[in-house]
């Protein structure tokens, strides 16, 4: 029903920024709870934002990225945005965005039911 595809990754220096876009099938993904996750090399998938449905102003951060990344929403382009600043090289890692029918702002692979195929990012000290 729906599909999502992430772009935006690439390589920077560490303290650099990147911003990932996260693009949908459908209007009806306005009404969809967004979330990112990643996953770096010999690590288990974690979870780094999420965004509620229509106003998006609903907000959850990772610790580890909280005060350096900002999710939003676009819904006239039906897009997610992960603005990612001040970036480390431990930030390294496959990012995936994942919607959710269910739940209004998914923190858990569990709560959602889309995903993208991923987007590399890399950050070099």
């Amino acid at each position: 029903q729906v599909q999502l595809v992430e772009s935006g990754g690439g390589l920077v220096q560490a303290g650099g920024s990147l911003r990932l876009s996260c693009a949908a099938s459908g209007r009806t993904f306005s009404s969809y709870g967004v979330a990112w996750f990643r996953q770096a090399p010999g690590k288990e998938r974690e979870f780094v934002a999420t965004i509620n449905p229509w106003s998006g102003g609903v907000t959850y951060y990772a610790d580890s990225v909280k005060g350096r990344f900002t999710i939003s929403r676009d819904n006239a382009k039906n897009t997610v945005v992960l603005q990612m600043n001040s970036l480390k090289p431990e930030d390294t890692a496959v990012y995936y965005c994942a919607a959710s029918t269910r739940i209004l702002a998914p923190t858990r692979e569990s709560e959602t039911d889309y995903w993208g195929q991923g987007t590399q990012v890399t950050v070099s000290s």
